[in-house]
């Protein structure tokens, strides 16, 4: 029941951030709803009613390796588009027009500067 419910939570925050504005919250909604689907394939999985692997002499109740493999790929590759939407996120910051402006009207933008008027 707790599963459930953390997968629950998980989802409904992930998708509650995805649908926000700015890169950051996007991402990060992103990884909320990675961890929850790596949750889902481990509960999937049946780890609660199976013992530990090779732990004895009957193997019919040894414990499926393969959701563990699937969620150990998951995680890699999540990681993985994480890491390119963040070089993303910061690559493409002066073209964001989803974020307001933090700066005065009369002072210079701190994302040009160097740059030549």
């Amino acid at each position: 029941m707790s599963l459930a419910l953390s997968i629950g939570l998980l989802a409904a925050a992930g998708v509650f951030l995805v649908l926000q504005r700015g890169m950051i919250r996007i991402i990060l909604g992103f990884v909320l709803l990675t961890h929850a689907v790596n949750l889902l394939i481990i509960a999937a999985g049946g780890v609660a009613r199976r013992d530990a692997p090779f732990f004895g002499t009957d193997t019919s109740q040894a414990a499926d390796a393969l959701p563990q493999a699937f969620v150990l790929t998951a995680i890699v590759i999540a990681f993985a588009i994480t890491v390119v939407m963040a070089t993303f996120a910061v690559i493409g910051r002066r073209d964001d027009d989803t974020e307001p402006e933090t700066h005065e009207p009369g002072e210079l933008d701190p994302t040009r500067v160097g740059e030549e008027r």
